[in-house]
């Protein structure tokens, strides 16, 4: 008997409602907000003015720089999320006009399935959903399967099918190149780019085709869900099958230790709807929310309006100081790119067409499912490949030193860079306590009741409204990745600046069962040496002749403790092997 894949043990899940954010809850964030930034500054002031430590000024001024410029990345965070500002729904269109389209007939679509080197099992659900998804009258759906592998099996399942067939003999620019040759072979209105995992609701297109009556409107993009995600078991019932039902009293410490709220819930902490429901529904409100790829729709027009003015940009250069130029034997030298060839090939275009005056959408339901990363190793490729495209477009193609751009877009934008940024700062604030413990210089002039006085109103204000604008959401797990993942985006920075092109390569999509140490091992080393200082200061307060104060050790200590934790959550992600769902065709690997 034929196993079924893993995830149709998920197929029965239903998308939660992303419900708008209610008028006290914002008003409340956003008092907390104002709060945080005028006590932050308050807080700077006194650093700056009142406390540093003179007897170790570099390793002083070191610090509270950094706490400077990770205030500056909290306002710059706080102005991307301030408010809501959903887009109106409009009714889909009817007729071409409704949408400003010249000529007559219908309007056409064109769905474009994505795919590489993914299974048939995970590849034809995708093709099903499509075919069942409603087309509002007068608009006709076009499906077309862009098989970058150029297989056999998937030309056969586009004709058993009965959709279109797409392949190429070679990878140039990859997704994006493989978009672009779809492109020049088709001729919808509009495109729906779909990756060899998604499944579209039959609702897509009356639900989001109707953004488009506006003519300025480039694309609309629709939240993320991985339906596949594990639920995990509740930490009570664990424990009492574990030690019995005196033991439940332990739920709540381990749901506040281990940030989650169930045992073995989203293995890897994939779950987007923070970054969805929360980042780019708020950027909606200055049309800044970009291009995700996965379950976007786009206007041909301006996909080939943004190309042709950078093929035309690009020429320009390189007929530049060249008297008598042939711009015809140079064209064949640029290509025309409708979607950016590279590895952030999503945000790039955005970007590009943010800057030609092209606005974007973001529409707040869930309209489609898809598949997370089932390995450590699928998830730190994922995070790789953003951090090093955000790298390589902040420092070779920066948004913000070109014209075009609104500058509220801009500052939307630039939150999205000092976020990457952070890699810079935030490893001195984390190895800060254990310099501290090792050498036994403080970067503080002392841990007095003042330094309480001026830091704690600041936490407290921070926490309650990070909890507010979360609207219930999870926030535990972007605190963790921050931390856990700051090696992998130095690694990512590093190949930028040498030169080295991110790689295209997708994220795998088929679960691999194996635990995976290397990308555990570096946080485990920093988790070494973060214990041992904690331990060589308890020494250093506990001898008999000794000179820590027990203010200093404390301080130091709790830090490092909550790096740690983070640390840990990290590590026991590589460490982690999930368990296959009921009839999984897959089995563990060594």
């Amino acid at each position: 008997m034929k196993k079924l894949p893993y995830f149709t043990a998920f197929r029965d899940e239903v998308p939660p409602q992303n419900a708008p954010f209610s008028g006290a809850s914002q008003v409340f964030w956003q008092f907390f907000a104002g709060a945080t930034l005028g006590l932050g500054l308050w807080y700077l002031h006194w650093r700056w003015t009142a406390s540093l430590n003179l007897d170790a000024p570099i390793f002083s001024i070191l610090v509270v720089l950094s706490e400077t410029l990770a205030l500056i990345g909290t306002a710059l965070f706080f102005f991307d999320i301030w408010e809501e500002g959903d887009s109106v729904a409009l009714p889909p269109p009817q007729r071409r006009n409704d949408l400003s389209l010249t000529g007559e007939g219908t309007i056409s679509v064109d769905l474009f399935i994505t795919t590489y080197d993914e299974d048939i099992e995970i590849v034809r659900p995708s093709i099903l959903a499509a075919k069942a998804m409603q087309s509002p009258s007068g608009v006709v759906t076009r499906i077309y399967l862009l098989d970058d592998g150029n297989r056999r099996d998937m030309r056969q399942l586009a004709q058993t099918n009965e959709v279109g067939y797409i392949s190429r003999n070679d990878n140039r620019g990859f997704k994006a190149g493989n978009l672009a040759n779809a492109l020049f072979q088709s001729d919808g209105d509009f495109i729906v780019i779909c990756d060899a995992d998604t499944q579209l609701f039959p609702t897509y297109l009356r639900n989001t085709l109707g953004y488009f009556r506006d003519p300025k409107v480039a694309w609309v993009q629709t939240p993320h869900w991985f339906y596949d995600l594990p639920k995990g078991r509740s930490w009570s019932d664990w424990l009492t099958s574990r030690l019995g039902r005196w033991s439940r009293f332990l739920a709540y410490p381990l749901e506040k230790l281990t940030g989650q709220s169930r045992l073995g819930a989203d293995h890897f902490m994939s779950n987007p709807v923070f970054f969805f429901d929360v980042i780019q529904r708020r950027r909606n409100r200055n049309g800044a929310s970009f291009c995700c790829g996965a379950g976007s729709i786009h206007r041909r027009e301006a996909v080939f309006d943004n190309a042709l003015k950078e093929q035309g940009a690009h020429l320009a250069k390189l007929m530049a100081g060249r008297e008598n130029a042939d711009g015809s034997a140079l064209l064949q030298h640029t290509d025309l790119q409708p979607f950016r060839y590279h590895v952030s090939e999503d945000i790039f275009t955005s970007i590009q067409q943010h800057q030609k005056g092209w606005r974007s959408v973001y529409h707040p339901q869930i309209e489609a499912r898809m598949l997370s990363p089932w390995s450590m190793s699928a998830w730190a490729l994922q995070k790789l490949k953003y951090a090093g495209g955000t790298f390589d477009i902040m420092f070779h193609a920066n948004p913000l030193f070109k014209t075009g751009m609104p500058w509220k877009i801009r500052l939307h934008y630039l939150a999205t860079f000092w976020s990457y940024l952070a890699i810079f700062w935030l490893p001195i604030l984390i190895l800060a306590p254990a310099y501290s413990l090792f050498s036994g210089q403080a970067p503080i002039s002392s841990y007095s009741i003042d330094f309480f006085r001026h830091i704690l109103p600041v936490l407290i204000c921070n926490e309650l409204a990070m909890s507010l604008a979360a609207k219930g959401n999870q926030l535990s797990s972007g605190r963790v990745i921050t931390i856990g993942t700051l090696f992998i985006q130095w690694r990512a920075m590093v190949q930028v600046l040498l030169g080295r092109k991110p790689h295209f390569a997708p994220t795998p999509k088929t679960p691999v069962f194996s635990a995976s140490l290397r990308h555990a091992l570096p946080n485990l080393i920093l988790i070494t040496i973060l214990m041992l200082a904690v331990a060589y200061g308890t020494y250093r307060y506990l001898e008999p002749s000794g000179d820590y104060s027990a203010a200093f050790v404390l301080v130091n200590t709790l830090w490092i403790c909550w790096v740690c934790v983070a640390l840990v959550r990290v590590s026991l992600c590589a460490l982690t092997v999930p368990e296959p769902p009921a009839h999984s065709p897959v089995s563990k690997s060594e």
